[in-house]
This record gives structure tokens, C-alpha cells and sequence, in this order.
């Protein structure tokens, strides 16, 4: 593992730091993954079995994708801007920037004193207590090891919502991220109670017609390039209005364009009201898609990241080949 020099506090320190607070809000980042609310969840429940008062927060009032509601304590998710209380302390979750926890940013300075744990490296931090890992498969994973230096005896709770935390951010344990470490701990996890199938079936194998639908948009959209080192695709809002999709209908998608042989790196497009969101993966160790997120408006890891492209989708479609192109000349360039 290789913390940042950001970080300050070892994972000991961090847990007696926590110790000395009585009252928590939990926040992650905005659209927040199975990373992101695994790791706030585990460790509310943590929280709680140390007697303390903890309430996880959503960046902005959104709805949570459906396959994520079946994590215990995901029914008391509470959106930031209607969360008033004063809390002792605010932990950042799977996130690096205030302008990623939006609403919860107003939390964030209500409190006292704040931690972030996270495998986001960036060159700024926001807490006094800060542990970033950037080697760490996931935030899960961390929150994991947090909670033994917690002194807490993980429950099924803690140990479901870390699994799917590690399960998600590793790809089904299947993403270059996924280390010796992260098979030992999810272990850890299902002999304290985790359901591994129980969460496969709830993020991968409840797809609707609509996503379905979404797949055969994309495939014919898909445009790969001359060399066959990245593939391409698009969906535009008439389609989501066309299949009654919604956002979490699209997002299995990129994995299916990822799958293709023989390419390195997968680009999906996702049209939205005033901008294009875009996701990036990419299967070979030596390619750095977070490095071309950052030069569009985005972040995220080196082998899988997101952007927000300030522009109309066929601007979008003009402006990629030439980036992903530059992927494979020596850097993001």
C-alpha cells in the first residue's frame, strides 16, 4: 500500500481520533457507486456499535439506484440539504473535493472536525484527518481494516455493505486493481456474515428491458479505431425518452464495450439535458484513463474513470477519437 502525502494519520490514529467525537455525518461523492455507499454504511454501523450517533448523507437530493437499496441502513440515507443537525464530526467517504460532496459541502463546514478516508489521490485535502491509499481496490476495503483498528466486531451489516464496496470497485474481482489482499479480506467478510451472491444478484443479474435496449443502441453505435485500441459508443437522450430508460439502465454498458477483444480502452457517452457524461476503462496496466478524465472535467483511476463534457454530444463524438488516440502516443495528450 502506498498512502499519499496527504495522508496524515495512520489507520490506528485514525480510529482513536474518532473516538473522541460523539456525533457523525458520513457523506460521499455526488452519483455515488457501490464504493461509495458500502464504505459510509460500514462504517456508520460502526459507528453506532460504539455508541455513537452517525447519519450517512447523499451529496444531492437524488434517488439511489435500486440495486443499491438493499444494503442495511440504505433506507435512512438522508439528503445533505435536508440534513440540519450539528454533528461533533463529518467523514468524507470515497470522496477527495468538497465540490464532490455538493450539498454536503454546507455539512461539512457546520463540523467541528473532519476525517476523510478514501483511494482517490489528489493533490489537496479537506480534513484534518486524512487517509488516502491509492493502491486500495477500494474505499470498502479501508473502511474494512478502520473498523478492526475501530475495535469494533464487524457485523453482518458492516461486512455486506464492505463486500459490495470491494465486489463493485474490483469489477466482480475481476479489474487490474484486484490484489492478493483484496481476496484475503473479502474472505474476512463473508465468514462475519457477507452474502456474496446475494449482492451479485442485486447489482448484476436485475438489468431491465430498457438497459437491454440501451445495449443494442450502443452496439450500433459503436465505432472502434483504425488500430483497434479503443472502441467508442454513444447514447443520446431520444433513446432513454424512446425505451423509457433512466440513468442506472446505462450503466452495465461500458463493461459490455470493455468486453470487446483485442481493444485496451472502452469510451461510452451518456447525453444528458446540458452536458455529456462520459465513462472510461481500460484493460491494459500501462494506460492511464484517468489522466485524459482529468483534461475533460472529470477523475477518477487509472483503469477506470469518469468525465463530465461540457458540450453537445456530437461535440463530444468529434472530440474523442483524437483524445483516445492520445492515450496510445506516449500519455493523455
Amino acid at each position: 500500500m502506498a498512502v499519499t502525502p496527504q495522508t496524515n494519520v495512520t489507520l490506528d490514529e485514525f480510529a482513536e481520533a474518532l473516538g473522541r467525537y460523539d456525533s457523525f455525518a458520513l457523506c460521499g461523492h455526488v452519483s455515488p457507486d457501490g464504493d461509495c455507499l458500502g464504505s459510509a454504511l460500514a462504517l456508520m454501523h460502526a459507528l453506532r456499535a460504539m455508541g455513537k450517533k452517525a447519519t450517512c448523507i447523499l451529496a444531492k437530493p437524488d434517488a439511489v439506484e435500486k440495486s443499491f437499496m438493499f444494503l442495511p441502513g440504505a433506507d435512512e440515507l438522508v439528503p445533505a440539504c435536508d440534513f440540519d443537525d450539528d454533528v461533533d464530526a463529518f467523514i468524507a467517504c470515497d470522496v477527495p473535493t468538497l465540490e464532490r460532496l455538493v450539498d454536503g459541502a454546507c455539512v461539512h463546514a457546520r463540523a467541528k472536525a473532519h476525517f476523510t478516508i478514501d483511494h482517490h489521490a489528489v493533490d489537496s485535502c479537506i480534513a484534518e484527518y486524512n487517509y488516502v491509499d491509492p493502491d486500495a481496490p477500494a474505499t470498502g476495503m479501508l473502511v474494512w481494516q478502520l473498523i478492526a483498528a475501530m475495535g469494533v466486531e464487524p457485523s453482518r451489516a458492516m461486512a455486506q455493505c464492505c463486500y459490495l464496496a470491494l465486489m463493485t470497485d474490483t469489477g466482480r474481482f475481476q479489474f487490474q486493481n484486484t490484489s492478493p489482499e483484496a481476496f484475503e479480506l473479502a474472505g474476512e467478510m463473508v465468514r462475519a456474515g457477507a452474502q456474496p451472491a446475494a449482492c451479485s444478484r442485486e447489482i448484476y443479474q436485475r438489468r431491465t428491458r430498457a438497459s437491454l435496449g440501451l445495449e443494442g443502441v450502443m452496439l450500433d453505435n459503436m465505432q472502434v479505431s483504425e488500430s483497434g485500441a479503443w472502441a467508442l459508443s454513444h447514447a443520446r437522450l431520444s433513446d432513454f425518452e424512446r425505451l423509457g430508460a433512466v440513468k442506472a439502465d446505462a450503466e452495465p454498458l461500458i463493461d459490455v464495450l470493455r468486453s470487446l477483444d483485442g481493444i485496451q480502452v472502452a469510451c461510452m457517452l451518456r447525453e444528458q439535458e446540458d452536458v455529456v457524461r462520459g465513462s472510461l476503462r481500460a484493460k491494459g496496466d500501462d494506460i492511464d484513463v484517468a489522466a485524459l478524465a482529468q483534461r475533460i472535467g472529470g477523475g477518477g483511476h487509472k483503469a477506470a474513470a469518469g468525465f463530465t463534457f461540457k458540450g453537445s454530444i456530437d461535440e463530444a463524438l468529434a472530440q474523442m477519437p483524437a483524445l483516445l488516440d492520445g492515450l496510445f502516443e506516449g500519455g493523455a495528450a
